[in-house]
């Protein structure tokens, strides 16, 4: 019964990646088939929770064998509805191969581009984010954080710059440490930030001690990454089957318990698992479908990871 119950709903899930591939269907998909929204608190823009990381996964060579995987993890992305994809000077090559694979698929006016300044020196910033939209092969980018917090001050201002001229629309903040998390709600609180960034999975919860709620204090969007503590939590659960009561939140796998954890928890406006497998994207996308956990499901979760 509970299997019969996941194949529906995974059965759904393909359904939705199919019907997104006609044109106009999308905004007449059953509610059951949307991808999850979530509003960015200072502008009240909706949009899919669930988008696209490239740490590691796009950093790869200009070759067909390495890009061809990518392409299809890109254009099913884009047919489930997805439209954040997040990237940054630090992951090697990724910018550049998400500019050629938007490029090649012409579908650029349908992502929200995020990336990173990581850089001290005004400078050496605005020098790196320029390159920023040359590899990216665009215009305008949605959302331009300080990487890791590296010359926050200087490098604000500098986006900020760009903001007043029209080619960034958000302004954020990350890093990749829970011990930098105080540092991070400070700058929320002294600063005009619309997005931060921090890792955050149903193993590393330190975020919920204090910078969820600076963040929701502030009216900053969140975005999560490591959601799967980069597969280390694959490893815990390998050869082992769902709990019978991951039914009650639509979970169809592993991967979508891990990021229905993380999405249960409202303030957190995007999860950014990255992957090179169309296999492993399109359940990653599958997780921003149907219920989600409450709370009391949630500590379940917790407990029943932490006791295996």
């Amino acid at each position: 019964m509970q299997n019969e119950y996941r194949r529906q709903v995974l059965k759904a899930g393909l359904a939705a990646a199919g019907a997104m591939m006609l044109p106009g269907l999308k905004t007449t998909l059953a509610d059951g088939n949307r991808q999850l929204m979530r509003a960015i608190p200072s502008s009240g823009e909706s949009i899919p929770a669930v988008g696209l990381g490239t740490s590691r996964t796009f950093d790869v060579n200009s070759s067909d064998s390495e890009l061809a995987p990518l392409r299809e993890v890109v254009r099913s992305f884009i047919e489930r509805g997805g439209t954040m994809v997040d990237s940054s000077p630090m992951y090697g090559r990724a910018e550049r191969v998400v500019g050629d694979l938007l490029t090649g698929l012409n579908v650029g006016d349908r992502i929200f581009f995020a990336t990173k300044v990581w850089t001290t020196g005004k400078s050496a910033g605005k020098a790196q984010m320029e390159d920023s939209f040359r590899l990216m092969a665009t215009d305008h980018i949605d959302l331009m954080q300080v990487h890791n917090l590296v010359d926050t001050r200087t490098q604000l201002a500098s986006i900020r710059d760009l903001v007043e001229q029209g080619r960034v629309r958000y302004v954020g903040i990350t890093h990749y440490t829970p011990g930098a998390f105080d540092d991070l709600a400070s700058w929320i609180a002294k600063e005009k930030i619309d997005y931060v960034q921090f890792p955050y999975s149903i193993a590393t919860r330190q975020a919920e001690q204090r910078l969820l709620s600076a963040a929701a204090d502030h009216g900053v969007a969140a975005i999560a990454h490591r959601n799967f503590e980069r597969g280390r939590l694959f490893g815990k659960v390998r050869g082992k089957a769902l709990p019978d009561w991951s039914v009650e939140f639509d979970c169809v796998s592993w991967g979508n318990f891990f990021l229905k954890y993380v999405l249960g928890e409202p303030r957190i406006t995007n999860v950014i698992p990255a992957t090179r497998k169309v296999k492993h994207l399109n359940d990653n996308m599958n997780a921003g479908l149907g219920r989600l956990p409450d709370p009391a499901m949630r500590r379940k979760m917790v407990a029943y990871i932490e006791n295996l």
